[in-house]
């Protein structure tokens, strides 16, 4: 019993702040030397070291770790066989016992229950139920005052906001449990809150929160074998290299985290990557590579565990398709599903990509819909980088892209944005402002180019003139 409890305590400090696999370690040797005594507690320790082994991407440690004793009943069992089922991909036989799972842990209140519970539900793809399921647990574990919990549940709510397209509130629940995981001390835990704070702020097009967020999830990641966050981050990298246009270097690094095996991205978000890799795998000439994820993608949207995966698969096969009526087929496909498909940042995405695609055939006007409806979006969302790119192909097909300038909305800027455009309109380079605010010229590049966006400008020029404006009408 001492050593099973010794162990137990070992593996806790592991999966808090030290390499996970270690964490799966103790916690399947605590499960063998508590499993005749203490038949729960050996439980639970599985469950753990699976825990420690899926933020490891390890597939095969998650079934060693599910292979739960005769003894085990109940929602465990389920949970376990829905899981094996889910991780050896027969979804057919992992929606009952996972549905099962969910449903009980419904109508519970302990945390923890409503944890796995929640868990099942995002295996299954029902993103508002986990979100739901999350959501109450949070509040359990508040009310109990239960602080070393939060973090893990704030992460898991994370995931399930992320996978519903609700950037915002995924933040906001990745910025709490980041604050949560400090304060109990739970690096790892933190390093997941970071890869999620990352690739939030690449819809939002915020470069400089992208890295930096980005950089301290891989310093944690990669040395404590993080796969799910280092995967997270890397993607949040090249998200926001895509949304900048630079389409080949987010392909370059797309390419290792889409792959099959040990050396490639996470299990759990390989395939939802896919769609990002297409398409700046078709941008930069990597097509064969593109229709090869395609095809292996197609398969995983017919096991039917990702709501919007079927209208984000038509919209690669009409980034791969070779004819124009057959592109304009599968991005209508797509938009037809994305009806049904919950995730409005993605819709966006697809009427961005048509509406150029008409555009670029020399179709202005039917390219202007879809890119203002993609631009509208993009602005709701806060996802400058995205709406930055829908207004210069507006122009491109002779619309205003927006709303004209005016002096006044310069009030609209901040405090800092107004600064650097004072400095910018009357003449200053980038290193000179930079020198001036104490700030990089990286963060001044981001200032500027978030003052061109909101403004509708496009130069120094036009900032100099809407400047001088609005001083002349004062």
């Amino acid at each position: 019993m001492a050593r099973g409890r010794a162990l137990l305590t070992r593996g806790f400090a592991a999966l808090a702040g030290g390499p996970v696999m270690d964490a799966h370690e103790a916690f399947t040797q605590a499960a063998k030397v508590l499993r005749d005594r203490e038949p729960a507690e050996a439980a639970d320790a599985r469950f753990l070291a699976m825990e420690a082994a899926w933020a490891a991407g390890d597939v095969d440690a998650c079934l060693a770790a599910l292979d739960l004793a005769p003894a085990a009943g109940g929602t465990e069992r389920a949970f376990a066989e829905g899981l094996r089922a889910a991780l050896t991909v027969r979804p057919d036989q992992a929606r009952t016992p996972l549905s099962r799972v969910v449903a009980v842990g419904a109508a519970r209140d302990e945390p923890r229950l409503l944890l796995r519970a929640g868990s099942a539900a995002l295996v299954l793809g029902d993103v508002a139920a986990a979100a739901r399921l999350h959501g109450r647990a949070l509040a359990r574990a508040r009310a109990e005052q239960r602080a070393s919990l939060l973090p893990r549940i704030l992460e898991h709510l994370a995931y399930a906001e992320l996978r519903a397209g609700r950037y915002a509130r995924a933040g906001h629940a990745a910025g709490e449990g980041l604050r949560a995981a400090r304060a109990t001390g739970q690096l790892n835990s933190a390093a997941h809150q970071h890869a999620v704070l990352a690739l939030v702020a690449s819809v939002t097009g915020d470069g400089p929160s992208v890295a930096e967020h980005a950089e301290r999830a891989l310093a944690i990641g990669r040395p404590h074998g993080l796969t799910q966050a280092v995967t997270l981050a890397e993607w949040a990298l090249a998200r926001a290299e895509l949304g900048g246009g630079l389409a080949a270097q987010a392909a370059a690094r797309l390419a290792p985290l889409v792959r099959p095996g040990p050396h490639g991205g996470h299990f759990a978000l390989r395939m939802l990557a896919v769609p990002c890799f297409v398409e700046a795998a078709v941008a930069s000439g990597r097509a064969a590579e593109a229709r090869a994820a395609t095809e292996e993608y197609a398969l995983w949207a017919g096991c039917g565990l990702d709501r919007p995966a079927p209208a984000q698969l038509a919209r690669c096969r009409a980034l791969l398709a070779p004819r124009g009526e057959e592109t304009g087929r599968w991005f209508g496909e797509a938009l037809r599903r994305h009806q049904d498909g919950g995730n409005d940042f993605e819709r966006a995405r697809t009427l961005f990509a048509y509406g150029t695609w008409l555009r670029r055939r020399r179709r202005p006007g039917e390219a202007r819909g879809p890119l203002r409806d993609a631009l509208v979006t993009f602005e709701r969302a806060s996802a400058e980088g995205w709406a930055r790119q829908a207004r210069a192909e507006l122009r491109a097909t002779g619309a205003a892209g927006g709303r004209p300038a005016e002096p006044s909305a310069l009030a609209g800027l901040t405090p800092q944005q107004q600064r650097i455009a004072r400095l910018v309109a009357g003449g200053a380079t980038n290193q000179e402002v930079a020198a001036r605010l104490s700030l990089s010229p990286r963060t001044v590049d981001h200032h500027l180019r978030g003052v061109y966006a909101r403004l509708q400008i496009r130069s120094r020029v036009e900032l100099s003139a809407l400047m001088a404006e609005a001083e002349a009408r004062a």
